[in-house]
């Protein structure tokens, strides 16, 4: 699901779990997992990517739709956890969008330090609202912290996707890279933050993201259980059923 490829003083985390690199619970507490490697290790910086023409698809819910509440309640809670592992993670991380990157693998990129973004026809979205969930408090404020102001409402409550030059003019990612150049440019860019004192680096980021970091936690706390409670609602489990099933007879 994760490998790990070491070039010089730079972590390359290639996430290859298949299925569009989907949400669920072994393959989120695999990248959590790995960060935390990552951390204790002699890596001054890591690239974040995907595989094929895929970063990340967001949930996987057909696993969602076959586990039911019970399944719900446990994937939420390791899904806030690696949304938050990868806010706080102290080392420099930039995301080489290598393709696609929809509602929860937005939200990973989203939560990167730099985004590059591959040329092509990649699509970049929130979906959330069309499958019927509502957003955690710590995916809400990773979108609200890195989305220009004047662009976050309509990216939350439209659900829409966009090409990488609309992608870059919303300011949902830093740059746009020819698709043969993208991990090469990651990598210049890692370097670049990787030369910089690591506990220099390492507070000034903290400092920056405190603001989002607080009102994660403060939202999280104020939330309670409700936000499980609704996507284990009876309405939204047969809505995600319901899209499952139209994504089955579209791709069949």
């Amino acid at each position: 699901m994760i490998e790990l490829e070491q070039r010089g003083p730079l972590t390359i985390l290639h996430m290859v779990r298949g299925k569009g690199n989907s949400l669920d619970i072994s393959f989120l507490r695999a990248l959590t997992e790995a960060l935390s490697q990552i951390e204790r290790s002699d890596s001054r910086a890591v690239v974040l990517t995907g595989q094929g023409t895929i970063f990340g698809a967001g949930v996987d819910l057909p696993a969602l739709a076959a586990g039911g509440p019970q399944y719900v309640r446990e994937f939420i809670p390791v899904m806030t956890h690696g949304f938050e592992s990868l806010v706080k993670f102290p080392k420099p991380l930039v995301a080489a969008v290598n393709g696609h990157a929809i509602a929860g693998g937005a939200i990973i990129m989203m939560a990167c330090d730099v985004k590059l973004l591959a040329r092509g026809r990649a699509r970049i979205g929130l979906t959330e609202v069309l499958v019927g969930v509502q957003f955690p408090a710590w995916a809400l404020e990773i979108a609200r912290f890195t989305t220009p102001a004047h662009h976050f409402q309509e990216m939350i409550l439209t659900g829409r996707t966009w090409q990488p030059e609309d992608a870059l003019a919303r300011g949902m990612v830093d740059e746009l890279v020819d698709a043969e150049r993208l991990l090469e440019r990651a990598c210049e860019v890692a370097g670049e933050l990787a030369a910089i004192h690591p506990a220099t680096y390492a507070a000034t980021k903290s400092a920056v993201r405190r603001p989002m970091i607080e009102a994660a936690q403060r939202q999280t706390l104020a939330e309670g259980a409700s936000v499980i409670e609704r996507w284990c609602s009876p309405e939204v489990m047969a809505t995600v059923g319901a899209y499952v099933a139209r994504t089955i007879k579209r791709d069949g």
